[in-house]
């Protein structure tokens, strides 16, 4: 169990990394395919589509970010799980879609972005562990 614990700060730092990484980059790729997201948003139904984009991007990037980097992470990781949740209702309903395949993509998908909230959640009750930027400014222990 010793040896365990001291793999503890680099696994969750890793572990940090993976759970961001999908955040960070679809927020940045938000940006870049503007017009086909907000497309893609008013397909679905949304309703003012410029403000909830913008709300999406800031909400993944720096939430994403916030996690990554263990700057205010719970702050972060209670950001997303805010996003995903809407998100995940909106766009994954796969309870109303009545082509087989399609369903069964979009329960993967649903059940994804639980599993990607169970992460979250796990921030948000235990933080992020070692090697974070908060690390470099908080006091030295004596």
């Amino acid at each position: 169990m010793e040896k365990f614990e001291k793999l503890q700060g680099p696994i969750v730092l890793v572990g940090r990394i993976l759970l961001s990484a999908i955040f960070i980059s679809s927020g940045i790729s938000k940006i870049f395919n503007w017009d086909g997201t907000a497309a893609y948003m008013t397909q679905a139904g949304m309703p003012a589509v410029t403000f909830f984009l913008l709300g999406a991007i800031a909400l993944e990037v720096l939430g994403g970010f916030s996690v990554l980097l263990g700057l205010c992470p719970r702050l972060g990781a209670a950001a997303l799980i805010v996003f995903l949740i809407p998100a995940t209702l909106i766009f994954h309903n796969f309870w109303a879609i009545e082509d087989q395949m399609m369903r069964q993509m979009q329960m993967i998908m649903f059940m994804k972005n639980m599993a990607i909230m169970g992460g979250l959640l796990m921030v948000l009750g235990f933080g992020t562990g070692r090697f974070t930027i908060m690390d470099k400014f908080a006091p030295k222990k004596q």
